[in-house]
């Protein structure tokens, strides 16, 4: 699947964010993770991007292209996500640890793609919105 740079960067944010606030110790209770994530320096967030992106942004890669309208996001099935993460995992582990990964990396994959913003209509991008009047009309 292609994505855009932006797409992937709010992908593993919202996903980094989404761990940050299931972890222990790290968010208090009624904090809010978002605060939390803006608290932490540019290397703990980096060091969380990096141990995220490299779970998922191969998979993100290796999904198959689906056409994506103006206003929404790419869809995938939970098997269609499990069955290219199981395609990546390998064969050097074990059969228990293998499921492991593959249910773990999918749910943190759906997590990013549930992040992942509305696509926009590069229509509308390079000749204005609809709704906008023209200069130099009439």
């Amino acid at each position: 699947m292609r994505f855009s740079e932006h797409e992937l960067t709010a992908a593993l944010t919202g996903a980094a964010t989404s761990v940050l606030a299931r972890q222990r110790g790290k968010v208090r209770k009624g904090q809010d993770a978002a605060e939390v994530w803006e608290a932490m320096d540019r290397y703990e967030r980096f060091k969380m991007l990096d141990a995220i992106g490299g779970q998922v942004l191969p998979v993100l890669v290796a999904l198959p292209d689906v056409e994506v309208a103006a206003g929404a996001r790419p869809a995938y099935s939970e098997s269609e996500v499990s069955q290219v993460v199981a395609g990546l995992v390998g064969d050097d582990v074990g059969r228990l640890k293998r499921a492991v990964l593959v249910k773990t990396r999918t749910a943190l994959v759906l997590l990013a793609l549930a992040h992942v913003p509305l696509r926009l209509d590069p229509d509308a991008l390079l000749h204005g919105s609809p709704e906008e009047p023209e200069e130099g009309g009439a």
